[in-house]
């Protein structure tokens, strides 16, 4: 996920691991036919007068997310030429602009005056946004850390220059400081940190090691998903090997992989593990077909409600003190056990 400004596009906001933002069905749906008359000229010129509430520039944000459709087929060129018929536009609502400080714990691993890590549970978002509105962690930051992370890199989203999935755990860092923030920032954009992920997968991806490199960019047919593309989109790159193989040497049905994040696309490695055939083990968007019985078993006695995917290790850099930092956090409880449950395969 993913430049080094205020809007956290994907090369700061790690992919690992990023939200896409409201669930379906929230905001305005607006819907305008478009008559033949007007068919031919380009789409978002044509539209525009259609949508009178919404900026030129607006729309065309719109239909870059995934929120346009035509007789119910998604629309994400806003430069394609224009159809006559029904466009139905999903408009969501405005996030919370002010998120308000919760008492919520956390698990931290080092904080001094310019930043602080973290290990994020799963089933905690980063940010507030549509569908999360509180309880997440920069609820949490900013009750921990006061008036020191106010306005730091935004109001929204203060102290984020990169995130994780709502239900991946792991590793994060948050600036508390203007410097920290323009720093960390730069080393996202530069590529210039040590992140590491631990994936339970279903399968094992083949070969045993190697690199995925893919264009990222969202699905043509669902606007809520990731997908590798033929073109367009943005180059991804995941460094993978597979640690251990569980079930039949010739056939595993489950894996344990470190993927080592090259550049940060929304959900790169869940898309990743994916397009080699293991996806993430309980993963509710990419998982395609189910894992083996024995292995579905095993999910629900571990109590795993979620992709089997941890941020293990963030390494880097302090932007202003100049020391190495590198945190290491084990897998959580639910995939410490269902990782257990495998070896006995």
């Amino acid at each position: 996920m993913d430049g080094v400004d205020d809007t956290l596009d994907d090369d700061i906001l790690d992919a690992g691991a990023a939200e896409l933002g409201d669930e379906a069905g929230e905001g305005d749906l607006l819907t305008a036919d478009l008559p033949a008359s007007l068919a031919g000229q380009r789409l978002d010129k044509v539209l525009a007068p259609l949508f009178p509430d919404l900026s030129r520039a607006r729309l065309q944000a719109l239909i870059g997310e995934g929120r346009l459709s035509l007789d119910g087929q998604s629309v994400t060129d806003a430069s394609r030429k224009a159809q006559a018929g029904i466009y139905s536009l999903l408009v969501p609502p405005p996030a919370p602009a002010d998120p308000e400080p919760e008492a919520i714990p956390l698990t931290v691993l080092y904080e001094d005056e310019h930043l602080i890590v973290v290990d994020k549970p799963a089933g905690m978002a980063v940010h507030p946004a549509p569908g999360t509105p509180n309880g997440t962690l920069v609820n949490a930051l900013l009750h921990h850390c006061g008036d020191s992370l106010s306005g730091v890199g935004g109001v929204a989203r203060p102290g984020i220059v990169h995130r994780l999935d709502k239900d991946t755990s792991g590793v994060m860092v948050a600036a508390k400081s203007d410097a920290a923030h323009k720093g960390l920032s730069k080393l996202f954009s530069t590529h210039d940190i040590d992140r590491l992920y631990v994936a339970l997968t279903r399968g094992a991806p083949s070969p045993p090691t190697g690199a995925i490199e893919t264009l990222i960019g969202r699905s043509p047919g669902d606007r809520k998903k990731m997908a590798v593309l033929r073109s367009g989109g943005r180059t991804a790159i995941t460094h993978y090997r597979v640690e251990a193989a569980f079930g039949p040497p010739d056939k595993p049905l489950a894996a344990r992989v470190a993927c080592r994040l090259e550049t940060g696309r929304t959900h790169q490695i869940r898309v990743h593990m994916a397009s080699k055939g293991s996806p993430c083990l309980g993963d509710p968007v990419y998982g395609a077909s189910q894992p083996a019985n024995v292995v579905r078993e095993m999910i629900a006695a571990a109590g795993l409600k979620r992709q089997a995917l941890h941020a293990a290790v963030l390494g880097f850099v302090h932007p202003v003190t100049g020391e190495t930092l590198r945190f290491e956090t084990p897998l959580p409880p639910d995939m410490a056990a269902l990782q257990a449950a495998l070896e006995t395969l």
